[in-house]
């Protein structure tokens, strides 16, 4: 198989990875796509559509777990942290919200009269 002499049907795709600390980028050449031919051979019994859903259920639990084992978890001493600054903001929006009822409460008794 000849290759071609002009650049312009050569495709460079850049692909950078989460992992990446380095900022180079590493140009890669796409392959093409070959032509489907007419002579595949297909299976003469389709699989039952039970089957199929659940493979896909299958895989899509064990993505789901990948996918658990690649995120960081926080320590401890962050998870207290975090849990920390959660009940503080908390208190402190429930503070504002409890006198904002009281000012208005106390708005409403003034403009009816009671």
């Amino acid at each position: 198989m000849a290759k071609s002499s002009t650049k312009s049907s050569e495709t460079n795709v850049t692909r950078i990875k989460a992992g990446d600390s380095s900022s180079t980028k590493k140009p890669i050449k796409a392959a093409k796509a070959k032509p489907a031919t007419a002579h595949t051979v297909t299976n003469s019994m389709p699989k039952p559509k039970r089957a199929k859903a659940l493979r896909a259920i299958g895989r899509y639990f064990k993505g789901a777990w990948v996918e658990l084992g690649q995120v960081r978890w926080p320590d401890r001493r962050a998870t207290w942290g975090m849990t920390g600054a959660l009940l503080a903001f908390t208190a402190f929006f429930v503070v504002i919200i409890l006198l904002l009822d009281a000012g208005f409460k106390y708005l409403f008794k003034l403009l009816i009269g009671v």
